[in-house]
């Protein structure tokens, strides 16, 4: 009898074969490593979303194996989940937070690529109620840890040459971090530094969130006829989901904007230091807003960088699922108990409620 497992994960920190395995927190990015592999098994590529030298996003494709930096199919692939990505650790002071998905090499135990994983609902709440489809579109929630490791991927081209980075970005010895005031006084400082580095590192841009998407007709909890699709997010242009470049002049430090300080501040220290302690900073510069994410930005943000094709119709069908999911694991699945969903999805108990 073949044993629970999922579609191109031969090797991976993770059983399938055990009922934990398959819980909300697993799932969420076992199955999308998953689904990047069955596409590459049917000759497809991602949709990219990067950003051009005007520091404009736009859909580019990327195979996985380029996104894995390995064949998902190929026998030495590792696949390790909620991994430190020890290419990085040199960069962090103090601990190195972990990243969803980790590829290695099952041989060499050389790590390729650090990856983070968005599995989002297509429609989200502020677009299901579009009676046009192809105005629908994901919420999309970003961890503070996916910051340091943005900051990484920028850095390590300038580890030979610090006083680069300075230049593109400029002058910030005069900033006093955790004073609110300063940081509302020199905000555009930050937006005119980032909008350069973007302009000036558009060629070294690389994969860093993989946002596979789920599409429901509608509100319904009912999948779509095509409801599975990969897009991934280009270091760079995750950028423009947290910076308004059109406003220098803010009112107050929200969540958008203070991510953008967080990403400043990880670049200054690394060009005085070499390193940055990404939990000091993170933890000291909250201005009174909880840090438990980054930021949060709902479909009807995202929709313009989303939009196409892929999006409107996912090219993977719900018949292909079991293609996906195989030896019974669906058996194993453990989703939430939502009472919502459970009212929702019951509606006998209200076959009376006029009588």
């Amino acid at each position: 009898m073949e044993k629970p497992r999922l579609f191109g994960i031969t090797h991976s920190n993770r059983d399938f074969t055990l009922s934990e395995t398959w819980g909300k927190n697993q799932f969420n990015s076992s199955f999308p490593a998953s689904l990047v592999a069955y596409l590459f098994h049917k000759g497809l590529d991602c949709v990219y979303i990067k950003t051009n030298s005007d520091n404009h996003t736009y859909h580019s494709s990327i195979s996985a194996m380029d996104l894995f930096g390995i064949s998902p199919l190929d026998e030495n692939t590792f696949y390790s989940f909620e991994s430190v990505y020890s290419q990085y650790q040199t960069f962090f002071i103090g601990n190195t937070p972990r990243i969803d998905l980790v590829i290695q090499d099952y041989i060499s135990g050389q790590c390729l690529k650090g990856l983070e994983v968005k599995l989002t609902a297509l429609p989200d709440n502020s677009t299901c109620d579009f009676a046009d489809e192809s105005l629908y579109s994901c919420e999309l929630v970003i961890r503070p840890d996916t910051i340091s490791y943005l900051a990484c991927s920028i850095i390590k081209y300038y580890t030979s040459d610090r006083l680069l980075l300075k230049t593109i970005l400029g002058d910030f010895s005069d900033i006093i971090w955790d004073d609110e005031r300063c940081i509302l006084e020199n905000y555009g400082r930050f937006v005119v530094a980032i909008d350069n580095l973007l302009k000036k590192h558009h060629l070294h841009q690389e994969p860093l969130v993989i946002e596979p998407i789920w599409k429901t007709n509608g509100k319904t909890p009912s999948l779509a006829d095509n409801c599975l699709d990969v897009f991934v997010w280009s270091n760079l242009s995750l950028i423009h989901l947290f910076t308004d470049f059109s406003h220098t002049n803010i009112r107050r430090i929200g969540r958008t904007e203070r991510t953008l300080v967080w990403l400043v501040r990880m670049l200054w220290d690394f060009i005085h230091f070499g390193q940055f302690n990404a939990e000091d900073i993170i933890d000291k510069l909250s201005y009174n807003t909880k840090n438990d994410k980054a930021f949060s930005v709902n479909g009807r943000i995202t929709h313009p960088i989303l939009k196409c094709n892929e999006l409107s119709k996912p090219r993977i069908t719900k018949k292909e699922i079991k293609n996906i999911i195989l030896g019974g694991g669906q058996n194993l699945l453990s989703p939430e108990r939502r009472f919502d969903a459970i009212i929702f999805n019951s509606p006998d108990l209200f076959d009376d409620a006029n009588s």
